[in-house]
């Protein structure tokens, strides 16, 4: 197994300053106050916590930076952000608002070129591509690439297009599977493994965490070097300490 450290990342999807929560990317229900979630999953052994402001690029918007510095305030760990990333300039002020990487989506399906013009001003460290994928039998890995929060099909390949994003200097792909999002029936592993093998960057396996096996899963089969979730931590299934506990158990290297 690989001697470095498994991260576990809770994920706040947030719509209109609150937490949410849906399946498959749409029926969303209430979860949480961001600020409150942040401080507990921080003090709680997150290795970073995600803030997707899910609806920011749909509603034509930029993420709302008030609330990322807000979260940002009181949070001791690393703070990914992303939706609505749309330039040079949103990333600057997403790092300006307290993120410690940004995460970027259907912008780099549109504007791949804005994508190396943050990779070359901020670093690759800091920059993370966000790909949501649904199954598509006639592409080669099966998996198209979705964008506008999951709403809009573009034809290409998730695993040919992680590869492209690779190819721009990115640190870490953020794939999530569209059918497996909130089911709690486990991450998409051929996705989460395509990606991480063709690309040879660290993977965030994303999208359908249910039982303390699937964590596992997604490294040892689906070669991710983080794992992530909404659902069962918000709705306190288990703790983040829990799922390290059990992965150090399972013989993975984990910060407790």
């Amino acid at each position: 197994m690989p001697t470095d450290f498994v991260s576990v990342i809770p994920c706040l999807d947030i719509r209109g300053g609150r937490v949410v929560k849906g399946v498959h990317f749409v029926d969303l229900v209430d979860a949480a106050d961001p600020v409150e979630a942040a401080q507990a999953y921080s003090k709680g052994g997150a290795d970073e916590i995600a803030f997707l402001d899910i609806t920011a690029t749909v509603e034509g918007r930029r993420t709302m930076f008030d609330v990322v510095k807000r979260v940002a305030e009181v949070v001791q760990v690393p703070l990914t952000v992303g939706g609505g990333i749309k330039s040079v300039q949103d990333v600057g002020d997403a790092i300006d608002s307290g993120a410690s990487a940004v995460s970027i989506s259907s912008a780099a399906v549109r504007d791949p070129e804005m994508v190396k013009a943050a990779v070359d001003q901020f670093g690759s460290d800091k920059i993370i591509v966000a790909i949501d994928a649904d199954e598509n039998d006639s592409l080669p890995s099966k998996r198209e690439v979705y964008i506008d929060g999951g709403r809009t099909a573009t034809g290409k390949d998730a695993v040919e297009f992680a590869t492209e994003m690779a190819g721009l200097g990115v640190g870490r792909i953020l794939p999530t599977s569209k059918k497996a999002d909130g089911t709690k029936d486990g991450y998409d592993l051929d996705l989460t493994r395509g990606i991480a093998d063709a690309t040879g960057i660290s993977v965030i396996a994303s999208g359908g965490a249910g039982k303390l096996e699937h964590f596992y899963d997604a490294v040892a089969q689906g070669h991710a070097r983080a794992v992530l979730a909404a659902s069962v931590f918000h709705f306190g299934e288990f703790t983040v300490r829990e799922v390290k506990q059990y992965l150090r158990a399972r013989r993975l290297s984990v910060r407790m």
